[in-house]
C-alpha cells in the first residue's frame, strides 16, 4: 500500500510541472506599439516598448521619456524581431500591445504578408488596433511622438481612437480579428483609419512636447484608408468616412450641423443610430436597400427659429434625414466610381438574400458593384431640444 502510494505521489508529480515556461517580468520588453515601414526591398519594424522605471507610481522626474523605441531591419518581421534583441537589452513581449501602425507604402504594396506573423504567433493577443500611417510621415515616426495626459503614446492611439469611434463618425476601430474576415470574404473589401502627425514632428518626439500647454505636435485620427483585398488603394475623407459608418451600423454617436431654412446653423447630436442592408436579385441583377434609423437631440442653436412649432421641429427631421443621406450617397458614389470595390459589404447582404445568384455573381463582384443601385431610406427624430425650447439669442436681438 505504502509503495503504491508513493508510485501515485510521482505521477501526480510528472503532470503537475508547474510554470515551465515562465519569464520573469524583469527578463522581458513590454511592446505597446507597433509600426511596420519598407526599406528598399526589406521591412523596417519599430517597436515601442516601456520603460517601467518612467512609468512606475510615486517615481521622481528624471528628464526620461516614459517609453523607448527600437527599430530594426529584415527581410521578415519575425527575423526583424528576434533580430530586435541586438539592441534591446531584454527579450520583445508582445502580449500588450494596443496599437499597430501601418505605413502607407507597406498598405499599397500589400498587408498580407505582414499580418501573417501577427496571426500566427501564439504571444499576440488580437484586441490590439490597427492602423495606417498616412501623409509624409511613417510609422516609426508616428510612434515617436510623445503625448499628454497618457503618458505612453501607444496607450494613448488606443483610447483615442476608442473614444473617437464611440463619438466621432468618421473614425472606426478594427482589431486583427475583423480585418483577416474583411481580407478573405468575398463580399467585402477591408478598411482602416488613417493616422497623421500634425504640428513640428522634431519638436514632437522629445519631452518640450508634453511640458506645454499647447503641444508642438500631436497624432490625429483622419478618413478611412480603402483596400482592394491587402492593397491600400485610397482614402475616405471626413464625410465621405461618415457616410462609411452610417451604413456600417458603426455610428454610435456623433455630432454634426444643419443649415436652417431661414439662414444660419443649428447643431445636433446623434444620440442612437440603426441601420440594415437589405438586398435582393431581380432578373439576375442585384440590388440593395439601405434602412437607417437615426435619433437626434438639438445641441446648439445659432439661427432664427421657433423649436416651439411642431412644423419647425418636422422640417428640421427633413433637412437631417436629406443630410444622412447625402453623407451615404457620397461614400457609395466615391467607392464606386473611383476605387472600385466594396467596402460596405453589399456583396455579402446579396449573398445572404439570393445564395443562389450569389453563385453566379461572386467571381465578378467587383464588377457588379460598380453598377449596383442602392436606395437610401432615412427616418430622423429629434427627440430632445435641451433644457431651453427657443434660444436666448432670439430675445436677444429683439432688443
Amino acid at each position: 500500500m505504502k509503495h503504491r502510494l508513493i508510485l501515485i505521489v510521482v505521477l501526480m508529480a510528472l503532470v503537475l510541472t508547474g510554470c515551465w515556461n515562465r519569464r520573469e517580468l524583469n527578463d522581458l520588453a513590454i511592446a505597446v506599439g507597433f509600426g511596420v515601414d519598407k526599406a528598399d526591398d526589406q521591412y523596417r519594424i519599430s517597436v515601442q516598448i516601456v520603460d517601467p522605471g518612467e512609468v512606475a507610481a510615486n517615481k521622481g522626474v528624471s528628464g526620461r521619456t516614459p517609453v523607448t523605441m527600437y527599430h530594426v531591419t529584415a527581410p521578415t518581421l519575425f527575423e526583424a524581431l528576434r533580430k530586435m534583441t541586438t539592441v534591446s537589452p531584454r527579450k520583445i513581449y508582445a502580449s500588450h500591445l494596443r496599437i499597430f501602425v501601418i505605413g502607407e507604402e507597406v498598405a499599397k504594396e500589400g498587408i498580407g504578408e505582414v499580418l501573417d506573423l501577427v496571426t500566427r504567433d501564439q504571444e499576440m493577443r488580437t484586441d490590439f488596433y490597427i492602423v495606417v500611417a498616412k501623409g509624409k510621415h511613417t510609422a516609426e515616426e508616428s510612434l515617436k511622438i510623445l503625448t499628454p495626459i497618457e503618458k505612453i503614446p501607444a496607450n494613448s492611439l488606443f483610447h483615442s481612437l476608442e473614444s473617437s469611434a464611440r463619438a466621432w463618425a468618421p473614425s472606426t476601430t478594427v482589431t486583427l480579428d475583423q480585418l483577416i474576415v474583411d481580407l478573405v470574404s468575398q463580399g467585402k473589401h477591408p478598411v482602416l483609419t488613417g493616422l497623421e502627425i500634425k504640428g513640428d514632428y522634431e519638436v514632437g518626439q522629445t519631452l518640450v512636447n508634453v511640458e506645454k500647454i499647447d503641444n508642438a505636435a500631436i497624432l490625429q485620427y483622419t478618413g478611412l484608408a480603402v483596400f482592394k483585398k491587402d492593397k491600400l488603394v485610397g482614402w475616405l475623407n471626413e464625410e465621405e468616412s461618415k457616410g462609411y459608418n452610417f451604413i456600417e451600423d458603426n455610428v454610435k454617436s456623433t455630432v454634426g450641423h444643419l443649415v436652417c431654412p431661414g439662414g444660419g446653423r443649428l447643431a445636433v447630436e446623434i444620440i442612437r443610430s440603426h441601420t440594415k442592408l437589405k438586398g435582393k436579385v431581380e432578373r439576375g441583377k442585384p440590388k440593395v436597400e439601405v434602412q437607417s434609423r437615426v435619433e437626434v437631440n438639438v445641441g446648439e442653436v445659432a439661427c432664427q427659429i421657433d423649436l416651439t412649432k411642431i412644423g419647425s421641429v418636422n422640417e428640421l427631421e427633413k433637412i437631417s434625414e436629406k443630410n444622412v443621406r447625402s453623407l451615404m450617397e457620397q461614400a457609395v458614389n466615391k467607392v464606386q466610381k473611383q476605387y472600385k470595390v466594396d467596402i460596405f459589404g453589399f456583396g455579402e447582404v446579396i449573398h445572404r438574400a439570393d445564395p443562389t445568384a450569389w453563385k453566379s455573381l461572386k467571381k465578378d463582384w467587383d464588377t457588379h458593384f460598380t453598377k449596383l443601385p442602392v436606395t437610401y431610406q432615412v427616418d430622423v427624430k429629434i427627440r430632445r431640444l435641451g433644457t431651453v425650447s427657443n434660444s436666448f439669442l432670439k430675445e436677444m436681438n429683439k432688443r
